[in-house]
């Protein structure tokens, strides 16, 4: 917060006033015992370490890797036109992911030139293939995909304790909070106990830390930027803290992790070490490739103030211009004479984000991501719009393909993930928009034709196979995807759970309960008559039955993977089958029975269903918001 006298100073026109070190209070907190044995690591502990790891020119060293390239060779990417990788040897030719790939040719014509794996029609895997046609390929970043899940395993097994965000495909923040206090009191082990004549107790300060040698570690951002890092690095012993130890101890892990990846997988990682998430991702980009970086509190203020504010995530946009045009400023250090309140008068109560981020404060956390995938989604933006209702089955194999490969890869982690629903999404441009969805049957295995065939019936539904009638739209964009994934095995019961009778049924919709009137016996004599004519009406030639469809609501009921597999016979299986039939049955019972009127009444009438919610118009947000919201 500002002090007293500079808060009270009023913000006069556009002339700059002179930040001084009173923006920067928070660089060398008192570090005490309590802080050091506290259990609860909140993101204001002052001997918080956190990491951005990133993968240098990660598509282009994918590619490098596949093929055997040296990588002193100039390599680039290319997706149909564009370029979305360039390696460091192809940068010093001047090429960026801003050229076209015939463009970056001219500039460096020894260039090789990789295009992304596509799928075309009929293929299970994407290829490689010498002249993709957008108008009949789809991309494929699968490659990619699994290359970085190995990156984030050998992450998980090399830091143990340490909690890991993963930011993107090529990115991970890493908390080493919890590991590095650990290895404080390891090799600190004076620290572990609270001296008697501690003047405050466990509130007291710690002892004065020792020397750090920073040989090996990374590059050290310099307190104050000199031609000679080495006598500047000699200057700041004096002004060690607790907090560089902390540093220091992640920066080791964060080297032998990003060792052991290379020598394994053969890419090299950069990194950024500093006390928040948003400093180490700045500090990440100050020395690439192949390096980490180490940001240390007391030289946070230099490295902040000269940086242009609007290359920091977030200040880019519409909130980053309207910043620069209010107070005529470009860097960081422009913007810190501007009070907390001028801000806040101008840009609303949330532009204190803004405030404490140009003071290096982030108080985000770490947060590990669920491993499982809620959601895949495959899409094509089409070159040529879909004009006849036919050609839509074309796209719906291709999308279904990269469905295919996405699901089972991650079947392969965990063997019970399903999808609950498919669902087929067309759009015309960016406004147009319909979509189907059905529930997805399940299968032991995944297969192209099984997806493809659920989202031909999505397609039918939604725009029919007769290319006599017109399109309702011009389409533009075509979408597959899976909804609600999760693992089938906590639903799942053991064999002998499908032969127990079903208890009363409890009917619960729009506020009416009733209880099924039905009595064990009548449910098992009901049981025993559905298997018998479900096992009669069986062909006897085909395999053990593990699912059959519904003809009233046309899900496909299946037994579970648990059933299927264990090792009884084609009797058991049909059994069980004859049960869960049962209770689908009894299922739709319930719900006929749950709209009947109540006992007494003349008519039966069916409850209409309510009257939908009118949708409230939102307002256009404000403050701060209103940047941030994209139109």
């Amino acid at each position: 917060m500002d002090s007293p006298s500079r808060s009270n100073s009023l913000w006069k026109g556009k002339g700059k006033a002179k930040a001084t070190d009173v923006d920067f209070e928070d660089l060398n907190p008192i570090i005490t015992y309590r802080h050091l044995h506290s259990h609860n690591l909140s993101p204001r502990d002052p001997l918080r370490a956190i990491a951005l790891c990133d993968s240098d020119a990660f598509y282009a060293a994918c590619e490098q890797m596949r093929l055997g390239v040296d990588p002193a060779i100039p390599l680039v990417v290319r997706q149909w036109d564009s370029l979305i990788a360039v390696n460091y040897p192809a940068r010093k030719f001047g090429i960026s992911r801003m050229d076209r790939w015939d463009d970056a040719l001219k500039k460096c014509p020894e260039l090789k030139i990789v295009h992304v794996a596509t799928y075309k029609e009929g293929d299970a895997e994407p290829g490689y293939w010498e002249k993709p046609d957008t108008r009949t390929h789809k991309v494929s970043l699968d490659y990619y995909r699994r290359e970085s899940a190995k990156i984030y395993t050998m992450f998980k097994e090399g830091l143990p304790g340490a909690e890991i965000e993963k930011a993107s495909i090529d990115e991970a923040f890493i908390d080493f909070t919890r590991p590095v206090r650990e290895k404080l009191l390891e090799r600190y082990p004076y620290l572990a106990t609270v001296p008697d004549d501690a003047p405050e107790g466990i509130d007291s300060p710690l002892p004065p830390p020792p020397p750090i040698s920073w040989d090996g570690l990374g590059v050290v951002v310099p307190i104050h930027p000199t031609a000679d890092e080495e006598e500047q690095l000699l200057e700041d012993d004096n002004l060690t803290t607790w907090s560089d130890v902390a540093l220091s101890i992640a920066a080791e892990m964060m080297g032998k992790v990003r060792a052991d990846i290379h020598a394994t997988l053969g890419y090299t990682l950069s990194a950024g070490i500093a006390r928040n998430k948003f400093l180490a991702k700045l500090t990440a980009s100050y020395r690439k490739p192949n390096n980490q970086s180490i940001l240390r509190n007391y030289a946070i203020p230099d490295y902040l103030k000269p940086m242009p504010f609007q290359k920091i995530r977030f200040l880019g946009g519409k909130l980053g211009e309207a910043l620069a045009r209010e107070y005529d400023v470009k860097t960081c250090g422009d913007l810190l004479p501007i009070s907390l309140e001028e801000m806040q008068r101008k840009f609303g109560e949330d532009s204190i984000w803004v405030y404490e981020i140009l003071r290096g404060i982030d108080r985000s956390e770490v947060k590990e991501k669920s491993a499982l995938t809620k959601s895949m989604l495959a899409s094509k933006n089409l070159a040529e719009p879909v004009t006849k209702p036919s050609e839509g089955s074309h796209w719906i194999r291709v999308l279904a393909a990269e469905l295919t490969l996405r699901l089972n890869d991650a079947r392969e982690q965990s063997p019970g993930l399903w999808p609950k629903s498919i669902v087929l999404s067309i759009r015309q441009g960016w406004h147009l928009g319909r979509s189907k969805q059905a529930p997805f049957p399940f299968s032991r295995t995944v297969t192209a034709d099984l997806i493809a065939a659920a989202g031909d019936k999505l397609w039918k539904e939604l725009i029919g196979f007769d290319d006599s009638k017109p399109l309702p739209i011009k389409i533009t964009h075509v979408g597959l995807s899976f909804t609600g994934i999760a693992s089938t095995e906590s639903g799942q019961r053991n064999i002998e759970g499908f032969f127990k009778a079903p208890d009363s049924m409890k009917i619960e919709e729009r506020g009416t309960k009733r209880k099924s009137s039905a009595t064990t016996e009548e449910c098992a004599e009901s049981t025993a008559i559905t298997a018998s004519r479900i096992v009669k009406d069986l062909d006897p030639g085909a395999s053990s039955p593990t699912y059959f469809d519904c003809g009233r609501c046309g899900k496909r009921m299946s037994l579970p993977d648990d059933i299927c597999d264990a090792e009884v016979g084609d009797d058991i299986k049909k059994q069980a089958l004859a049960v869960l039939h049962t209770a689908h049955e009894d299922f739709h019972l319930a719900l006929d029975l749950s709209r009947m009127p109540e006992e007494g009444t003349k008519t039966v009438k069916f409850r209409p269903d309510p009257p939908k919610k009118k949708k409230v118009r939102r307002s256009e947000p404000g403050g701060i918001a209103r940047f941030l919201v994209k139109k």
